[in-house]
């Protein structure tokens, strides 16, 4: 594997020099970035997929719900719909995107949109009353350039190399990171020391106005996908196997909280936004099936749950005792006053006439 990203690097070089080209475009003024007067939030990452965007989106919707009229927005990733779509309720990963749902599921009082056009998005929501907008994924929209971005770095990725694709794992270069008005280390384990994230700060490298703050999951009791059939929460023991079914970009860090919890752990592990059919239902039964501890559950993430539970599908896990594990974000005493102090702040100030 080592060797074939060695063989991938010119082709990052390639990319490399496109997204160059690109950011300096937006930087030198030579294309437009739209800029809006109401409270405009940037949750984003460099690198592709699993840092904990939606826990942080989450994070601030609670945050903000109830002193604004908020709205989530994101591209919708993987709906077959174009456009601005207001997700309903009961709507689909198909209409939607996965994320999406999962956000309106949790805050059902609360407008989550999607529109690949970020800004037509974001206008129209305002147009409609709302008074600030969180968009999820995002940093690298530059045709929007928001009042407040939120950078997010995976604990374990930071010592890592920072290569652009194809042969490393960044969408966008790391010099891009001094953008953000706020940098978040996600997924920090408990044990961490003050030294280590000493280090991070000092290895990121970032201007004394950008806070470097630091976030842990934090997992809550199971739930079930389908209450009406099986008990709504379960405990786990040291008597249970479980069947671990994703389709996430990192699922070790949940890989590791249920290792603690369990005898044993059966791991299904598909691509982030896997599009699961009644093929894959039938090879989750069977795994199932042959697990031979009778105290047995299968598990899956907020995110695969949206997914799973699709009107083809949901008949045919009835009979499955299937979980999910809601996560949040979750901070320090000093790290958590330091975000809201700056959130609320930029929220009560941002004020004027939309400009582009």
């Amino acid at each position: 594997m080592a060797y074939l990203r060695l063989l991938l690097l010119p082709f990052s070089m390639l990319y490399g020099l496109i997204v160059w080209i690109r950011n300096r475009c937006y930087d030198w003024g030579w294309a437009k970035s739209t800029v809006f007067s109401k409270p405009v939030i940037v949750v984003g990452n460099l690198a592709v997929g699993g840092t904990g965007k939606s826990p942080m989106t989450e994070y601030l919707v609670k945050l903000l719900n109830g002193k604004y009229e908020v709205a989530t927005l994101s591209r919708g990733y993987g709906r077959k719909t174009r456009g601005f779509l207001t997700v309903p309720i009961d709507g689909t990963v198909e209409q939607c995107g996965d994320e999406p749902l999962q956000f309106k599921r949790k805050f059902p009082h609360v407008t989550v949109a999607v529109d690949e056009n970020r800004v037509r998005g974001i206008r129209l929501l305002f147009q409609s009353g709302h008074e600030a907008v969180i968009l999820d994924d995002a940093y690298q929209h530059r045709a929007l350039r928001p009042g407040f971005a939120i950078l997010l770095f995976d604990y374990r990725s930071v010592s890592q190399r920072k290569w652009l694709l194809p042969a490393g794992n960044y969408r966008d270069s790391f010099r891009e990171r001094r953008r953000a008005d706020m940098v978040v280390i996600t997924k920090t384990p408990p044990a961490a020391t003050e030294g280590e994230k000493q280090w991070i700060r000092r290895s990121l490298d970032l201007p004394l106005h950008i806070p470097v703050l630091f976030s842990s999951i934090h997992y809550s009791p199971l739930v079930s996908l389908q209450p009406d059939k099986h008990a709504n929460e379960a405990m786990l023991t040291k008597k249970h196997t479980i069947l671990l079914v994703t389709g996430i970009a990192n699922p070790i860090p949940l890989y590791d909280y249920l290792q603690e919890q369990v005898q044993e752990i059966v791991h299904i592990r598909y691509p982030d936004h896997y599009r699961y059919t009644l093929a894959t239902v039938r090879t989750i039964t069977t795994r199932f099936d042959e697990i031979r501890n009778s105290s047995k559950l299968v598990i899956t993430t907020e995110k695969d749950a949206q997914r799973l539970l699709t009107p083809a599908l949901s008949g045919s896990l009835a009979d499955l005792p299937v979980y999910l594990v809601p996560i949040r974000a979750q901070f320090g005493e000093q790290d958590e006053r330091i975000l809201q102090q700056l959130i609320l702040g930029y929220c009560a100030t941002a004020s004027g006439v939309d400009s582009v």
